[in-house]
């Protein structure tokens, strides 16, 4: 991978509840695995499926394609979206940065989430101070 810069996306919440921080991100995550195509051209159903979640990403698909985004957010595993994103306290964010540093990830570049400008702000603050306590950032 010499010369190459792996730069991932990722959600970002942070909370003690991991289920609470993962709530946010739910929404994303069904408009991604039920409707990013067609029932059968859509590739992150696929890697969802190829992850190990194909009945959560069939029940998903089936939810948003009949228009019930609710329940295709609500069909979304915490432990699919806890496998990509940073979720949960700041400590738990720092070990999963370094997790992404060593499985090559060379730039994270993070989607903070938040209902306001001040908490997304916030939420980068945290990010700061996990990368900090992570040792991947340097």
């Amino acid at each position: 991978m010499a010369g190459f810069d792996v730069v991932p996306t990722v959600p970002l919440s942070i909370g003690d509840d991991i289920a609470a921080a993962a709530d946010p991100v739910r929404g994303y995550t069904a408009l991604y695995v039920g409707g990013m195509g067609s029932r059968e051209q859509n590739f992150y159903n696929a890697l969802a499926r190829r992850m190990g979640f194909e009945a959560a990403a069939i029940e998903i698909q089936d939810r948003f394609l009949a228009r019930d985004y609710v329940g295709a957010a609500a069909a979304v595993p915490v432990e699919f979206i806890d496998s990509f994103s940073l979720i949960g306290p700041v400590e738990r964010v720092a070990e999963r940065m370094q997790a992404f540093a060593e499985s090559g990830v060379t730039t994270l570049s993070v989607a903070p989430y938040g209902d306001s400008l001040d908490e997304r702000l916030a939420t980068i603050r945290d990010a700061v101070v996990a990368l900090e306590r992570s040792g991947a950032g340097e």
